[in-house]
């Protein structure tokens, strides 16, 4: 039985929803422990800065845990970037899995580390009610196994090739300012939810103003841009990339989703997407 930590390092947990979430991951034979600020209240965030720290050093410190698996997003993951003692992360490497606002933990143990991380479900987003296009995403990705995924969009066409990398867009622009871009070539996959798309349109602006990001990115994967305000616009400023650009995946902030592993190998070819 493998077992899977749960650790808070976004905003507060709800209790209830929690308990349901490890009670549908033990129904699904997994182990769960939680980490000890799992219910801690801070003003919005799930304790303090120090705490979230000390529970994700012992996570990745004990043999025990399989799987870090982040609570929920919201906010707070930004707080720890700058604070986080890689060497710890990179000496006990293990999958460490989130979205939304975790992204910028995924991006900057993989830049830091060279760790793959995953993007993907987390327990009360994903396991309050858990769906099995969701789960079953999520175990072929850690399997290791060649990964295979079919967009319904093509705003500019090409292929590309690169690393996998990328997230929640707003959680990725709020990156700038560190040393967070990946050295080598990538796919930049991205979604975001309640944004209107002129400021979608500032945060790509944002990213491709940086040369690095610029001269390193060689494709996009869209996943979903729930509840923009005008849907016409937003199609129209993705055919404005110059880079081959695709749409249409399930990388999302609704329930089904799938497992992307940020910094492995993969090929943008027509709608399709390859990580090996």
């Amino acid at each position: 039985m493998k077992t899977i930590g749960i650790i808070a390092l976004s905003g507060l947990v709800n209790r209830e929803k929690l308990n349901t979430a490890v009670a549908n991951l033990e129904t699904l034979g997994y182990n769960v422990k939680l980490s000890k600020n799992i219910f801690d209240n801070n003003r919005y965030l799930a304790g303090s800065d120090g705490d979230k720290l000390e529970e994700l050093y012992r996570f990745f410190k004990d043999p025990e845990f399989d799987l870090i698996m982040c609570a929920r997003g919201g906010y707070g993951a930004i707080r720890l970037v700058n604070q986080i003692d890689y060497e710890i992360i990179k000496n006990n490497p293990k999958p460490f899995i989130g979205f939304s606002d975790v992204t910028a933990l995924l991006l900057m143990i993989y830049k830091k580390t060279g760790m793959v991380t995953y993007h993907g479900p987390m327990a009360i987003s994903n396991f309050f009610e858990p769906d099995e296009f969701s789960v079953q995403n999520l175990i072929k990705a850690l399997s290791g196994k060649s990964l295979e995924f079919e967009g319904t969009k093509i705003y500019r066409e090409g292929t590309a090739e690169g690393i996998i990398w990328g997230g929640n867009l707003a959680t990725v622009v709020s990156l700038c300012g560190t040393d967070f871009i990946p050295d080598e070539d990538f796919i930049f996959f991205a979604e975001d939810l309640n944004e209107p798309v002129y400021k979608i349109d500032r945060m790509f602006t944002q990213l491709f103003n940086i040369e690095k990001f610029r001269g390193k990115c060689r494709g996009i994967v869209l996943g979903d841009f729930l509840d923009v305000d005008n849907q016409v616009w937003l199609e129209e400023l993705f055919k404005e990339f110059t880079i081959p650009t695709v749409g249409g995946f399930k990388i999302t902030h609704e329930q089904e989703k799938i497992t992307i592993p940020i910094g492995k190998y993969a090929k943008l070819a027509n709608k399709i997407i390859y990580i090996k």
